[in-house]
């Protein structure tokens, strides 16, 4: 194991406090998320703050605005008034009412979405939630909307990009981390766009090719393709029906295109929640993997490191010096205290 120690001088940010939501995991068992002083976990049930997760719309909304701020998608938030020019999600909502017909007085089935793509008529809105698993369909108050939250936790963890959120950090820390998110926010975070195939999606760009379309000038410059009759999902490699909706993504060029289950994160296999996705190397990738495949990313505080000084187990585990401690009692490792001192991983 390589032992540096940590900068000294810290900076410690707020901590959440309170009894939060109950763990969805341990149903019946934890009564409430009751927050450690540093993990992100509960002491109670020990498991991750994502398995609490509650419904707060408000909430991601100003995390993903913030992600966004600053960026070639600020148009997709919006100020906050009185906020000190802080930004909210511009987050796109979808309600949709059917008449349900019987003798009686004819009544109506409302639906409603918690995100649909941007910038889309409601049919093609409709098209591209069809092709969606129905658990994974963002409808309020199902499993679908409940896992969308669940994702944008775990996907976009507000302290990979907010200091606020993170425990402890020096100076020098900040300044790195600042430099990091203003890098990934410039040459990697891409939102997707829904369209038909070979149709221009919301970006103003050059117009959709398909993956086999040679990337030569008329491909870079915006200049107009002629649509093709055919074109391949570059996730799966099979035909993409015409009539119906794809995703496309800048950040490739718009010379590939993907069916909306097969644009997910090349690392977990998850899809990518509402088409927030990190271009590297020619994958996509979401914001957790993108991070810690640039920073190391400490397996007790799940925090990335901005400092060179950390410790690195021989299986590749990376933590804080002073996060490799004993879960119940805190001692580090190395010292004999009596409990299941191994922390969990």
């Amino acid at each position: 194991m390589d032992m540096i120690a940590r900068d000294p001088k810290m900076l410690v940010g707020p901590l959440p406090a309170g009894k939060g939501a109950a763990c969805l995991t341990c149903k019946g068992i934890c009564s409430g998320f009751q927050p450690h002083s540093w993990r992100k976990a509960c002491i109670q049930c020990h498991c991750g703050q994502e398995e609490h997760v509650s419904s707060s719309d408000s909430e991601d909304d100003r995390k993903v605005g913030r992600l966004l701020a600053e960026s070639r998608y600020a148009h997709l938030t919006t100020k906050v008034k009185g906020g000190d020019g802080m930004r909210v999600y511009k987050r796109n909502r979808m309600i949709v009412t059917n008449p349900v017909v019987s003798r009686k007085d004819p009544t109506f089935n409302t639906v409603t979405y918690d995100w649909v793509p941007p910038g889309l008529t409601q049919k093609l809105a409709m098209q591209y939630m069809e092709l969606l698993p129905e658990e994974r369909r963002p409808v309020a108050g199902t499993e679908g909307s409940l896992y969308r939250h669940r994702q944008l936790f775990r996907q976009l963890p507000s302290y990979d990009h907010n200091p606020a959120y993170c425990h402890s950090l020096s100076e020098l820390e900040l300044k790195a981390m600042a430099q990091f998110v203003k890098y990934y926010k410039e040459d990697s975070l891409g939102v997707g766009e829904v369209a038909l195939p070979g149709e221009k999606g919301t970006a103003k760009k050059n117009e959709n090719a398909p993956e086999e379309q040679p990337d030569d000038e008329s491909s870079t410059n915006g200049t107009a393709q002629s649509p093709l009759s055919e074109y391949h999902c570059s996730g799966c490699g099979q035909r993409a029906a015409l009539d119906r909706p794809v995703v496309y993504a800048d950040r490739a060029g718009y010379t590939r295109l993907w069916h909306p289950t097969c644009f997910m994160c090349c690392e977990c296999g998850e899809p990518l929640v509402d088409l927030i996705y990190f271009w590297k190397e020619g994958a996509l990738m979401c914001g957790r993997h993108y991070c810690q495949s640039i920073r190391p990313r400490c397996l007790g505080c799940d925090e990335l490191i901005f400092s060179e000084m950390f410790l690195q187990e021989a299986d590749g585990h990376v933590w804080h010096k002073e996060h490799l401690c004993c879960w119940l009692c805190g001692q580090s490792i190395g010292v004999q205290c009596g409990c299941d001192k191994r922390p969990s991983k």
